[in-house]
């Protein structure tokens, strides 16, 4: 992702909860790329700077977003479901859609994987497929718009008045041991 100035340093793994919605804005980075090069070259030959793209988005959602799925799922969500506390229910529900949205994200990333890849390897891609490509991302925008909204408006504030320092803390290291990092700011 770019260096952009003015731009306020990511959390780091002390800030977990930070670092998740960090997370979130290279998401929305990375599938704005995709959209953004199958809306200007639709199904066509691909530049060597598009290509590269294409390819660091790739990459991005096959290592980093299960990674940060994982963070969630393994980590964070448990938490809130052990927290007994009334203003926990309203959070659990929102985990349960959070869960679904991540399932059916992971079967359009799937999609968009295969669909991409055969872009990059024949050169271009028929009409048919060049429109589910399209079909797919749109459904992932759709779908990331509205669950990176939960995150970062409900579900992360509550967490951060729910769970403990010690309980974040822990996210955190957890975190960080998924990437096989003893500190820092997430890669």
């Amino acid at each position: 992702m770019p260096i952009q100035i003015g731009r306020r340093r990511d959390h780091n793994f002390t800030e977990p909860l930070g670092l998740l919605s960090d997370c979130h804005r290279r998401i929305e980075y990375f599938l704005g790329v995709l959209i953004a090069v199958t809306g200007r070259t639709p199904g066509g030959l691909l530049t060597h700077a598009q290509r590269a793209e294409v390819e660091a988005a790739l990459s991005y959602f096959l290592t980093a977003s299960p990674r940060h799925t994982a963070d969630e799922e393994d980590s964070l969500f448990p938490r809130l479901r052990d927290a007994h506390d009334v203003a926990a229910k309203r959070a659990l529900r929102l985990v349960e859609q959070l869960e679904r949205d991540h399932d059916i994200g992971e079967r359009h990333h799937h999609a968009v994987e295969g669909l991409m890849r055969r872009w990059l390897a024949d050169g271009g891609l028929e009409r048919g497929d060049t429109a589910r490509l399209r079909g797919h991302l749109a459904a992932l925008q759709s779908l990331y718009r509205r669950h990176i909204d939960l995150e970062d408006r409900e579900l992360f504030p509550a967490a951060a008045r729910l769970l403990s320092a010690r309980q974040i803390a822990e996210i955190g290291r957890e975190m960080a041991a998924r990437r096989s990092i003893r500190s820092g700011r997430m890669p």
